[in-house]
């Protein structure tokens, strides 16, 4: 079993630090923490069990094998300072700050690492994440492998190419925003025909939830799945050709290119 350390220990690393736990890759004993609150610490060894400890530089030990870097993009550069001097070569460094690419986070470590840059979604926190991975330095394949069973605790986890992780953000981190648009549209709708808001948000929900549990088994097309509740004449064409008039499946791909573009002008040059 790994033994990991984290840094950072807010939504995002705390949902880690939970499915880890909770999907047994990892236990109260193997996992140790810092936060720059003291507050997050004494919560998460509170409500987790997990061990906290004072300073950056303790969270790695000789028995280390993976931290977890879950800061803000801000502050990584000061982080990743004071981690030069412990990192060991047997480390391996995982980061989920967004937009920080490994070749910024390789540079500031004295000696060649082992790195894995990860993009979770913040869907983390009830274990449905959409995550990509990607690496370098002198991670390796079965890095790779480690990594991606590690985050299949808090959802689905897949490599991808570095060059691709701006869209893997605007499709995936983004995208969460535009579905609750989305559902917040059609819960609008229910309303205004009649239901009452309650309702119409746990219909919306359900039938959200109900169309991702379908589209899971990728051995089907998403058009012929469209295609099965289409019937000649029926409530669905009639919905699908005012979709296909207004040009939403355009907007829609629209969308996830404008915060794609967006997210490669925030991140930071070499």
């Amino acid at each position: 079993m790994e033994r990991i350390s984290i840094i950072g220990i807010g939504n995002m690393g705390s949902a880690l630090v939970k499915g880890l736990i909770s999907a047994g890759k990892a236990t109260t004993q193997t996992v140790r923490a810092y936060d720059v609150d003291p507050a997050k610490g004494r919560f998460c060894e509170k409500e987790m069990g997990i061990r906290t400890v004072s300073t950056v530089e303790e969270t790695v030990q000789p028995e280390t094998t993976v931290l977890i870097l879950a800061v803000k993009p801000q502050i990584i550069s000061g982080v990743l300072d004071r981690l030069t001097g412990v990192i060991h070569e047997r480390l391996l460094v995982v980061s989920i700050a967004a937009g920080i690419p490994t070749s910024f986070i390789v540079s500031r470590f004295s000696s060649p690492a082992r790195v894995i840059r990860v993009m979770p979604n913040a869907a983390a926190m009830v274990g449905c994440s959409a995550t990509a991975l990607c690496r370098a330095g002198l991670a390796d394949h079965e890095d790779m492998r480690r990594v991606l069973d590690l985050f299949s605790a808090v959802g689905a986890a897949v490599e991808v190419d570095e060059k691709m992780m701006n869209l893997v953000t605007g499709l995936a981190s983004s995208g969460l925003g535009y579905l609750f648009a989305m559902m917040e549209a059609f819960t609008d709708a229910g309303v205004k025909l009649g239901l009452d808001r309650p309702t119409a948000r746990q219909l919306t929900v359900q039938t959200f939830t109900g169309a991702a549990a379908m589209a899971a088994d990728s051995s089907v097309p998403l058009s012929e799945l469209k295609d099965r509740i289409t019937s000649p004449g029926g409530t669905t064409i009639a919905g699908l050709h005012v979709l296909e008039r207004s040009g939403l499946r355009g907007i829609l791909m629209d969308i996830v290119e404008a915060a794609t573009r967006r997210g490669e002008e925030l991140a930071p040059k070499d």
